[in-house]
């Protein structure tokens, strides 16, 4: 993957993705193991941010202590930084993306953190209904090539999404969920196994792959 931005994570900046070509496995794997990763979601029908739970513990939060806004998280971003994140909020919600912004923030205990916010539009029947990101702390990487691990992470995201929204998909087909209850699901499976939501998605991708359409529980990839 190649980008117009040459900036560190202790600068701002701004980058457009014009190629993804997909990082190895090895060297994915080895980005998540040193970078906290969290996804965000924004629906412009209802204006409401939902936050995975790896996005609330970058900001010294738990699920349920604080509602996800704009407002809530420009408070943790540095003062000279807001003004390019409210920048780029615009352009992603406007015109979509790739697109991607370094940024500091300080959490919860007044600890800096160096982040990547990156942002698509997420389409429903061909059309735009909301922006996805994904937010990789890069604080503990800061002596690494962060550019490069940055890249290959929205790459990985962006397929790792893929899967959720697959595996959220045959749940909403199978047990009449609504796609927030599927998500919801996925996320208890994530919570009781102690594995990565994408990987719990991967696995109800995986078993309905196997299956034939006889053979197939309406409610087995939830148990």
């Amino acid at each position: 993957m190649t980008s117009n931005s040459t900036a560190t994570p202790n600068s701002i900046a701004v980058s457009h993705s014009t190629s993804s070509a997909p990082p190895s496995a090895e060297t994915v794997n080895d980005f998540y193991l040193n970078c906290p990763t969290g996804l965000v979601e924004y629906f412009f029908a209802d204006g409401v941010f939902r936050w995975s739970d790896d996005l609330y513990r970058i900001y010294g939060y738990e699920r349920g202590d604080v509602v996800p806004s704009m407002d809530m998280a420009l408070a943790h971003i540095e003062p000279a930084d807001r003004a390019a994140v409210l920048a780029f909020w615009d352009r992603v919600s406007e015109s979509g993306g790739p697109s991607s912004v370094y940024v500091s923030i300080r959490d919860r205990k007044d600890r800096q953190h160096k982040l990547m916010y990156s942002a698509d539009f997420i389409y429903e029947g061909g059309e735009p209904v909301g922006v996805w990101g994904v937010v990789v702390d890069l604080t503990q990487s800061i002596h690494t090539d962060r550019h490069q691990l940055a890249t290959e992470a929205v790459a990985a995201s962006a397929r790792n999404r893929a899967i959720i929204e697959q595996a959220k998909g045959i749940l909403m087909g199978r047990t009449g969920a609504t796609a927030d209850e599927a998500y919801e699901l996925i996320s208890q499976q994530s919570q009781a196994l102690n594995k990565k939501v994408y990987a719990i998605a991967q696995e109800i991708v995986d078993r309905a792959a196997r299956r034939s359409p006889g053979q197939q529980n309406p409610r087995s990839e939830q148990d």
